[in-house]
C-alpha cells in the first residue's frame, strides 16, 4: 500500500512530527506510525482530515493504493480466466476421449458418468463466455492479450472486431460438426 509513503512524504513537506500530525487529526502517535508503516489503514474520516491538512485531494493521497488495487483485481480476473480455461480444456478432452471407454466398460452407467463430465465442461464453458462478454474479448488475439494482462491498441482492436463475424461463422460450423460426430458415436454405441 502506498498511503503510508504518501503520508510520510506530505508530513515531511509540512515539517510535522508524528505527534503533531496525530494531534491535528485526533489520533495517537502510534496510529500515525502504523499508517506510515502500512500496519493499518486510516478510516474515511481520518483520510478527509489528512487531505485537508496536506491540502491535497483524497484521490492524490491514496492514488497509489487505487492503482495497486486495480492491478490486483485485474490480476485476479486474469488468473480466474486462465484457471477456468484450463479446467474447461481438460474436461473437454476427457469428455471426448472417455465416451467410448465408458460405454464399453460401464454401459448405461458409463453414459451417465460421461453426461456428468460433459455437463461440468459446459458449466466452465459458460463461465468463460461470461468473462469474455464482461471484458469484450472474442477473438484469439484479444483472448491471448487478456491472459497476458495486456490490451490491444485501437487499430488492433478494430481489426479484431472485423474478424469476429468470420470467427462466429466458423464456430457455428465447428459446433455443428462436433455435434454430428458425437451423435453418430452415441448412435453407433447404442447399436452395439
Amino acid at each position: 500500500m502506498q498511503i503510508g509513503n504518501q503520508m510520510k512524504k506530505y508530513r515531511d513537506q509540512f515539517h510535522l512530527s508524528q505527534e503533531q500530525l496525530a494531534e491535528k487529526i485526533y489520533v495517537s502517535r502510534q496510529t500515525i506510525s502504523n499508517w506510515e508503516t502500512n500496519k493499518s489503514y486510516p478510516d474515511i474520516h481520518s483520510l478527509v482530515l489528512l487531505s485537508q491538512i496536506f491540502n491535497v485531494s483524497i484521490d492524490q493521497l491514496v492514488k497509489g493504493d487505487l492503482e495497486m488495487m486495480k492491478y490486483q483485481i485485474k490480476k485476479e480476473e486474469i488468473n480466474k480466466f486462465n484457471k477456468d480455461g484450463a479446467i474447461y480444456g481438460v474436461l473437454l478432452i476427457v469428455s471426448v476421449l472417455s465416451l467410448v471407454p465408458l460405454w464399453a466398460y460401464l454401459q448405461v452407467v458409463g453414459i451417465f458418468v460421461w453426461i456428468l463430465i460433459y455437463g461440468v465442461a459446459i458449466y466452465y464453458a459458460l463461465q468463460l463466455e461470461k468473462q469474455k462478454k464482461k471484458y469484450d474479448i472474442h477473438t484469439y488475439k484479444e483472448i491471448l492479450a487478456f491472459t497476458e494482462g495486456q490490451t490491444l491498441d485501437e487499430i488492433q482492436k478494430n481489426q479484431e472486431i472485423g474478424k469476429r463475424h468470420y470467427q462466429t461463422f466458423l464456430l457455428v460450423v465447428g459446433v455443428g460438426v462436433a455435434s454430428f460426430f458425437i451423435t453418430y458415436m452415441i448412435a453407433c454405441l447404442l447399436q452395439i
